[in-house]
């Protein structure tokens, strides 16, 4: 499937589509373009706890100013999200290779939801974009608030990508997972341009984009149909 029809389509998976699709013809960026699930977490849980490892150590910051930091970087983490899936992920303009961008960038997951191999950031964009997030955070905050505080958003991005992960490819039964199963699907499959949050709602409930209820949306779409 091209690029153009694919973005065309649109939607999710739909009974019988194919699972995935050739992103590039280069096979060598086609390869690079799928990654098992893990690869995040085995990649930079190591780098994070060496950081973390390291700002407590040093006895530059106090442990409950680290702690804080943390928890402020997973904050910051959960924005960073919101406004990428919003306005980033989403934006598709009328231009070829705009509608490019879009299908790579996010457009092939919601085309291809259950492929597996295309859930989770590949290291060949989430290292570049680690290592700018860590520059503009130094140049701001400096050289000692910045590892605590990169920490808690990169542990908020592997959040981001598990959860991402879970909600579509595992069977949820606690109660909070069941619901933020339920909260991405609404985004998934009734078209609402709204729950912009993967895993949390909070910028959504912050910025007035919670959505309706999946029935009611449903209903809306079958009664224009």
């Amino acid at each position: 499937m091209t690029t153009e029809r694919a973005v065309a389509a649109g939607g999710g998976a739909r009974p019988g589509a194919p699972a995935t699709c050739r992103m590039f013809e280069t096979p060598l960026l086609e390869f690079f373009s799928r990654i098992h699930p893990a690869t995040p977490f085995l990649f930079w849980v190591p780098v994070l706890s060496y950081i973390l490892f390291g700002a407590v150590s040093s006895g530059a910051t106090h442990p409950a100013s680290v702690a804080g930091l943390v928890v402020l970087g997973a904050l910051l983490w959960s924005l960073t999200e919101y406004l990428l899936h919003r306005f980033v992920f989403h934006a598709i303009g009328p231009r070829p290779w705009q509608r490019r961008f879009y299908f790579v960038a996010h457009g092939v997951h919601h085309d291809f939801p259950a492929d597996k191999d295309r859930l989770v950031m590949p290291l060949g964009v989430s290292i570049p974009l680690g290592l700018a997030f860590y520059g503009l955070f130094r140049l701001l905050l400096g050289p000692v608030t910045v590892e605590p505080l990169f920490v808690g958003f990169g542990l908020g991005y592997l959040a981001y990508d598990g959860i991402h992960y879970a909600v579509h490819h595992f069977r949820l039964t606690s109660r909070a997972g069941r619901w933020l199963k339920r909260w991405h699907m609404v985004h998934h499959h009734t078209g609402e341009a709204a729950r912009w949050g993967v895993t949390s709602p909070l910028w959504d409930w912050v910025f007035g984009t919670m959505g309706r209820d999946a029935a009611e949306a449903r209903s809306e779409a079958r009664s224009e149909g």
